[in-house]
């Protein structure tokens, strides 16, 4: 693939202080595009962008928290028209079903569901106007496998998969993709440190005998993101080293 398949196009990732999101966001940005990037944390999001500049590409970072619907419309409003949409910021706190609080129960589907549908719903008019963009909602095959801790995560994400299929037929006719990668196990910070030694045991579980990495999945974004996938619409696809075919 070329390594400029978003040359002159806007792209904004959401969550891109730190793992996938980070990755994501260096990536689009040595394709070409001038990419918007959020998140909670502003001294992360200053690292992201200087990593995007090390690359040649050119990064601008936002504080904004997707929990927050007041921040969801001044994100949308700051950045303006964009090419390229990724959904990414996400939060995996895990609870058993009795033991759910309601509060955390609440976050999470602030931050993966109404954030991700609330800039969407305000940035694919211009998209749709323009008669081109691709929306990219990082997911998980936790919307598909079933796990005793992950009941709320996963049916945030079954959801997510959901919208995108919904956004894929409702925003086609005008020009206008919308898809979801689903990562298995990738080594984040944050993964590592939540599943602690169970981490390094998950690669056992994996047909490649080991657990991804963030560029793996950035390297998916960018598929959907260009126009190599023109075609490609609705589509959910698994970057889980085999994982679900297991």
């Amino acid at each position: 693939m070329s390594t400029k398949t978003l040359a002159n196009q806007k792209a904004l990732v959401t969550g891109a202080t730190s793992g996938i999101g980070r990755a994501i966001a260096v990536k689009l940005a040595e394709a070409g595009a001038t990419v918007y990037l959020t998140g909670r944390r502003a001294e992360l999001g200053k690292e992201t962008v200087e990593l995007i500049e090390k690359a040649g590409g050119t990064g601008h970072f936002i504080v904004s928290d997707v929990a927050s619907i007041e921040d969801v419309r001044a994100l949308a409003e700051e950045v303006g028209d964009v090419d390229v949409l990724v959904n990414n910021a996400g939060i995996f706190p895990f609870s058993s079903t009795p033991e759910q609080s309601l509060e955390t129960y609440q976050q999470v589907f602030d931050v993966n569901v109404r954030g991700v549908y609330f800039l969407t719903a305000a940035l694919a008019p211009a998209m749709i106007a323009r008669k081109k963009g691709s929306i990219v909602n990082v997911s998980s095959i936790g919307a598909d496998v079933g796990n005793p801790i992950t009941s709320v995560y996963s049916a945030s994400k079954a959801a997510l998969d959901a919208l995108t299929r919904s956004w894929a037929v409702e925003f086609g006719p005008h020009g206008v993709r919308a898809n979801s990668v689903a990562p298995g196990p990738i080594r984040t910070e944050a993964a590592v440190t939540q599943a602690g030694e169970v981490f390094e045991k998950v690669s056992d579980t994996v047909p490649m005998n080991r657990v991804g990495e963030p560029e793996e999945i950035a390297d998916v974004v960018l598929f959907l993101a260009s126009d190599q996938s023109s075609y490609v619409n609705g589509a959910v696809v698994p970057a889980d080293g085999g994982y679900l075919a297991s």
